[in-house]
């Protein structure tokens, strides 16, 4: 099936446009980086090609401008964008693995690396920090932005991106626009819920910050994580 033919909802280029790009199989991420296909192929199909021919994705780190000659419709110039993609990808993997390590122990270091998030925002920003074991930061997500509540929290969201990125413990953060950083019920709620969660899941909730523009509160240091 040529990508025209596939309904547009379904294609990768509106799917990353709906979902983000982190929920792209690797066919459509490839897809979407070979670009056209070939006579009687799609731009899947070539991807699917690629992924078979491979075994396994991350065998694309070895590729070579000769490695998919025999793929059919991946001619030259699609074959030395995967390799520039490839080279590209091993730099800032190097880069980024030669970075010291942010740690998170302590609220106070944790709102003053992260307070800039929130400057001049006029509604509620969820921030989750998932960590390794060593409290050293993995990634920084936005989740979600309205005011706070049970029913704009969800669960299931910030936990799948704990398992995506292999996170051993998570810290929340958000932001109270109006300056007073004093936890509400709804806070409250969420904090408690999201503990008891993670105590199943075995994904820590370590504390969770709620800031201003010059001050925080930190469900750790009131001692409301126990």
């Amino acid at each position: 099936m040529l990508i025209k033919e596939i309904p547009e909802v379904e294609r990768p280029r509106e799917r990353l446009m709906k979902y983000g790009v982190s929920n792209l199989s690797n066919e459509e991420l490839l897809a979407i980086l070979i670009k056209t296909g070939s006579r009687g192929k799609s731009s899947r199909d070539l991807a699917s090609e690629i992924l078979s021919n491979i075994g396994d994705i991350s065998k694309l780190k070895d590729i070579n401008i000769h490695t998919f000659e025999n793929i059919k419709g991946l001619g030259i110039v699609k074959r030395i964008d995967l390799v520039t993609l490839v080279e590209l990808a091993r730099r800032i993997y190097l880069k980024s693995s030669n970075e010291p390590k942010i740690t998170y122990t302590k609220p106070d270091f944790i709102y003053q690396d992260n307070k800039y998030l929130f400057n001049g925002l006029k509604q509620e920003h969820f921030y989750v920090f998932y960590l390794d074991n060593k409290r050293n930061l993995i990634e920084r997500k936005l989740l979600f932005m309205g005011t706070i509540n049970q029913s704009i929290i969800h669960p299931r969201e910030v936990f799948k991106n704990a398992y995506l990125c292999n996170a051993s413990a998570i810290i929340c953060m958000h932001n109270h626009p109006s300056g007073d950083v004093i936890p509400s019920k709804a806070d409250i709620e969420i904090t408690r819920t999201l503990k008891e969660i993670g105590q199943i899941q075995g994904i820590s909730v370590l504390d969770h910050l709620v800031v201003s523009d010059d001050s925080y509160f930190s469900f750790f240091e009131n001692n409301l994580m126990e």
